[in-house]
């Protein structure tokens, strides 16, 4: 086991935009992993606050790809993975800049992965790590439904953020890339559940990361639209759901907009953000990655 965690070529990718003090902690925090990541690809998302500055003298060993404009995680986390991966790593650790993961976080989650390979061989297309609030709480917004599985400290799970996710870089040749289109909201769960379609995927409660969010509360505020328009595309444009699944997911999604709306302070305003949304995703569908990354080539700096 331990020669595997070795051998193991791991990548890590986090994306951040305009968030330097909290980058700072979360790269601190890789640096100190018990077992390091071999590589770091931080994506700045065209941070107007010296966050390319920073790493650039604080974190020299770090791959910088500065943008040129804000592509959100969805185009920050495309950019990174093809990076990543066009580097010949064998799985990649995706970090949200707000994720400060604890010192075995990593090393926890390659256990769970070579416990979790099949009888060929093969490890899950994912593995992701407990997340929890600044108290201590698992996060709402990070908590996946999980069924009970046979690798010790883990359970199955169908879907995952990009708070502490192990993904497998052959995983992610064969489904592609996340959807850069989607800019925020969504992003991670349509590229999660397409990994994870046919596949296992595993979370690791002893893999733990803080997401150093605001709150650990839902409130989706002018980003609503992107919700919507995400969850339309996501059910009618894509391929990682089958059609019982779409319609379970529908109907859980249906049922969640409902009591946002009627939990809002600005009902108003979500009313108007719900019918843009539904009219945007059902006008068009997300466009390539190329379409939507043109222009934002970076070089590592």
């Amino acid at each position: 086991m331990r020669c595997q965690l070795k051998d193991a070529q791991i990548a890590a990718v986090v994306v951040t935009h305009n968030r330097r003090d909290l980058l700072t902690e979360a790269l601190t925090a890789l640096e100190k992993q018990t077992r390091p990541p071999d590589g770091i690809v931080v994506v700045d998302n065209a941070s107007a606050d010296g966050t390319a500055r920073l790493v650039r003298e604080r974190f020299p060993g770090v791959r910088l790809l500065a943008l040129p404009r804000n592509t959100g995680g969805a185009g920050g986390f495309a950019t990174g993975i093809a990076h990543a991966l066009a580097t010949g790593a064998d799985a990649l650790w995706l970090l949200d800049d707000d994720t400060v993961p604890e010192p075995d976080a990593l090393a926890a989650l390659l256990t769970a992965r070579d416990r979790g390979r099949d009888g060929g061989g093969r490890p899950p297309a994912l593995v992701a790590g407990r997340v929890v609030w600044t108290d201590g709480r698992d996060h709402p917004m990070n908590t996946p439904r999980s069924r009970p599985s046979a690798v010790p400290g883990c359970a199955r799970i169908r879907s995952a953020s990009f708070v502490s996710v192990l993904v497998d870089a052959e995983a992610v040749r064969e489904r592609g890339l996340p959807i850069a289109d989607y800019f925020l909201w969504n992003d991670d769960f349509e590229f999660t559940l397409r990994l994870l379609r046919g596949r296992a995927g595993l979370l690791c409660r002893d893999s733990v990361a803080v997401h150093r969010t605001a709150s650990p509360d839902f409130d989706p505020g002018r980003r609503f639209f992107h919700e919507v328009r995400n969850k339309v595309w996501l059910f009618t444009r894509s391929r990682c759901l089958g059609p019982g699944e779409r319609l379970l997911y529908a109907g859980a999604t249906a049922r969640r907009w409902a009591r946002t709306l009627a939990g809002s302070a600005d009902r108003t305003a979500l009313v108007r953000d719900l019918g843009r949304g539904l009219w945007a995703g059902l006008r068009s569908g997300p466009r390539p990655n190329d379409a939507v990354l043109t222009d934002t080539d970076s070089e590592p700096r």
